[in-house]
């Protein structure tokens, strides 16, 4: 599995003295936290000759893995669709990350209507209209592939809460986990941000060059929101999974696109709200 060290350590958690109350009492002792801190993410791109420098997000996260977040994000915003597309990295300040493209890369920020500032679990709000949120419908998705056993399906958020490092020490962060269908642990990505760390786990592939992810399970640790069921499908992936409820609009998107969505999964149950036929149940029923 790839594993950023700067996410998956010390950057990732930071000590803090508290008092803890207990029934022994309050006691000063040291705890950790999930670390929070803001990231301007930065396009370079050309325009009529003309090198442009755009900011197109701020959003609160927890450091480490910024270039996989910068490209989860530029990539299921529509902006890129490969790796190929970046031709450097820049870090003109601290906390700011600046995606350079190549020369002969068309950008198109309209679809990108939001405010600056977006908090890391802000989902929608961030957007200025909801129809700036929808996705192109590009994107096809196999509405056979992939199959997955509902027995199997249960057992993902132990596995997944199992590679959760950063959560073991502090209790305060999302993950993000990619599944084979074989239900083996592609990689995992955690963050104070759902999205981010969806962000984060689709930057991994795209910069990994690993760009069919149409057989691919996306298990997330919170509930399913609008923008995590946008970035599946623009990831290409077509089933996403939660421990949590999915709210309308998620259940109205993926249905749209043909995508499964999977909520309250684990001890021994989940909820089908679209994409059942990707699903393979030991008993049908309707029966």
């Amino acid at each position: 599995m790839s594993v950023s060290v700067s996410q998956r350590g010390t950057q990732g958690a930071s000590k803090v003295s508290i008092l803890r109350v207990d029934a022994g009492g309050p006691r000063a002792v040291e705890d950790k936290v999930a670390v929070e801190e803001p990231l301007e993410i930065q396009l370079s791109y050309a325009k009529r000759g003309i090198r442009v420098v755009k900011s197109v997000s701020v959003t609160m996260r927890t450091p480490g893995s910024d270039r996989e977040l910068a490209a989860g994000f530029l990539h299921t915003e529509g902006i890129v669709s490969n790796a190929s597309a970046f031709e450097s990295w820049e870090s003109p300040a601290t906390n700011v990350l600046r995606a350079v493209l190549r020369e002969d890369i068309e950008v198109d920020l309209r679809s990108m209507e939001r405010n600056f500032y977006m908090t890391s679990s802000c989902g929608v709000c961030g957007k200025t209209s909801l129809e700036a949120l929808r996705v192109t419908g590009r994107i096809s998705l196999d509405p056979a592939r992939p199959l997955w056993d509902g027995a199997r399906i249960t057992s993902l958020p132990a596995t997944l809460r199992a590679d959760q490092l950063v959560f073991e020490e502090t209790g305060g962060l999302h993950a993000a986990g990619l599944f084979a269908a074989d239900g083996s642990l592609i990689t995992t990505r955690e963050d104070v941000g759902r999205h981010n760390a969806v962000d984060k786990l689709v930057g991994s592939q795209l910069l990994e060059g690993h760009r069919d992810l149409g057989g691919c399970l996306l298990m997330v640790s919170g509930r399913a929101s609008f923008e995590l069921v946008q970035k599946a499908v623009m990831a290409g992936i077509p089933v996403l999974a939660a421990v949590g409820a999915p709210s309308s609009l998620a259940v109205d998107l993926a249905r749209q696109f043909g995508a499964t969505l999977l909520g309250f999964v684990g001890n021994g149950r989940f909820n089908i709200y679209s994409g059942a036929q990707r699903v393979v149940l030991l008993a049908d029923p309707a029966s």
